[in-house]
C-alpha cells in the first residue's frame, strides 16, 4: 500500500504505509516520478521489531514500509527528505550510541539505518526491478554512494551492505465458492501476488482487491502463470476433474506448496488416481490434504486463515507446523 507523502507523515495515527513489506513495487512507482530515498536497516543490536534488510521508500507523493514500532519513522523521513534534496547518503543510529538520545526505542535495541538517494537512471536499481519482473532472485549491494545488483551474491567492499531479494511470493487459487474467494482475498492482503482460477467462470472478475482472475483451462492458465519455487497452489474447486488437472500440473512442478480442499475420506481414491496417472511418491509427499493448519474452523475465512498460515509456514521453513492439516 502506497501513501501520499506530501499529505502524510510517518507518525500519523494509522500507519497504513507499513502494510507492504516488499519495497520494490513502491520504489518502482516512486522512481517513475523522479528520485527516491531508500532507507534500509543495515545493523541491529539486541533484536528488534523488524529484521536487518527491512526497508522504507520515500518519494514524490509516496511513502511505504516501516522500520520499527513507530519510534523512528518520522525522524527517518526527515533525513530521507534531506537526502533527496542534497543527494548525500545518511547513516542513522538509534538507541545506544545515537546522537539523538531524545528518540527513545522502547524495545531497547540499537538500529543502524542507511538512507540513500536513488535516481531513475541508476543501473543497480534498474537491474533490481528487472530481476523482480523476471521473477529471479537478486542481491543488492550498496554503501549509499556506490551500488550493484546481480543474480548472484557479490563481493562486499568496505562499508557496503548486501540485501537479498526473492521473487514476490505468488498464490494460485482454483475454485469459485466462498472458501476459494476467502483464500484468494486473504492471500492478496498478505502480500501474495494472487490469481483466482475458475475455468469457464463468469465473464466478470470477482470483486476482490488485488486478485487477478482467469477463466481459461487449468492447463493453459498454469502453463502461462508458471509454477515456480515461489508459487503456492491452493486447490479449492470441488470439481474432481478440474481439481485433478490442477494437481497433475502442480505436484511435479517447482511449487513448494500444493494444498487440496476436500473431505479426508475421499483422499485415498484421489491419491490412487494421481499415482495411476504417473505422479511419483516424492511429488505426492508435497501435497497438503486436507488443506490448511488444524485451527478447528470451517467458515470460509477460518479456512483461509488456516491455508495462508500453512503456506507461510512452508515458506519460512516450518515443516512440522506446515504439515498439519484440517478436514473441511
Amino acid at each position: 500500500m502506497l501513501v501520499p507523502m506530501m499529505n502524510h507523515r510517518s507518525d500519523d495515527a494509522w500507519p497504513m504505509h507499513g502494510m507492504t513489506d516488499d519495497a520494490r513495487s513502491a520504489l518502482s512507482e516512486a522512481l517513475s516520478r523522479g528520485p527516491a530515498a531508500l532507507a534500509t536497516i543495515v545493523s541491529l543490536g539486541g533484536g528488534g521489531p523488524r529484521p536487518v534488510g527491512t526497508q522504507m521508500v520515500f518519494g514524490d507523493q509516496i511513502i511505504s514500509g516501516f522500520l520499527s514500532g513507530g519510534c523512528i519513522e518520522a525522524d527517518v523521513e526527515s533525513h530521507a527528505q534531506a537526502s533527496l534534496e542534497d543527494g548525500k547518503p545518511r547513516r542513522l543510529v538509534y538507541g545506544e550510541g545515537s546522537p539523538w538520545p531524545d528518540i527513545r526505542l522502547l524495545c531497547g535495541v540499537r538500529i543502524e539505518i542507511l538512507v540513500e538517494r536513488i535516481t531513475p537512471e541508476d543501473a543497480a536499481v534498474r537491474a533490481l526491478l528487472d530481476l523482480a519482473q523476471r521473477r529471479t532472485p537478486a542481491f543488492w549491494v550498496s554503501d549509499g554512494l556506490r551500488r550493484h545488483c546481480a543474480e548472484e551474491p557479490q563481493a562486499l567492499w568496505l562499508g557496503a551492505f548486501e540485501r537479498a531479494y526473492d521473487p514476490q511470493p505468488r498464490l494460485v487459487v482454483v475454485g469459485g465458492d466462498p472458501t476459494a474467494l476467502a483464500v484468494a482475498s486473504l492471500g492478496a492482503q498478505s502480500g501474495f501476488e494472487t490469481t483466482l482460477l475458475r475455468p469457464k467462470g463468469p465473464a466478470s472478475p470477482p470483486p476482490l482487491v488485488g486478485v487477478a482472475y482467469r477463466r481459461d483451462s487449468i492447463e493453459a492458465a498454469l502453463a502461462d502463470i508458471g509454477l515456480d519455487a515461489w508459487t503456492a497452489m491452493a486447490v479449492c474447486g470441488h470439481e474432481p476433474e478440474q481439481d485433478h488437472a490442477a494437481l497433475m500440473a502442480a505436484l511435479p512442478s517447482e511449487a513448494p506448496y500444493v494444498g487440496l480442499l476436500g473431505a479426508r475420506r475421499r483422499l485415498p481414491e484421489r491419491l490412487a488416481r494421481l499415482r495411476s496417472d504417473g505422479i511419483s511418491e516424492r511429488d505426492l509427499a508435497k501435497l497438503r490434504a486436507p488443506i490448511g493448519l488444524d485451527l478447528g474452523g470451517k467458515a470460509p475465512f477460518e479456512v483461509a486463515v488456516a491455508v495462508i498460515g500453512e503456506v507461510m509456514a512452508a515458506r519460512h521453513g516450518q515443516p512440522a507446523l506446515a504439515r498439519q492439516s484440517v478436514e473441511v
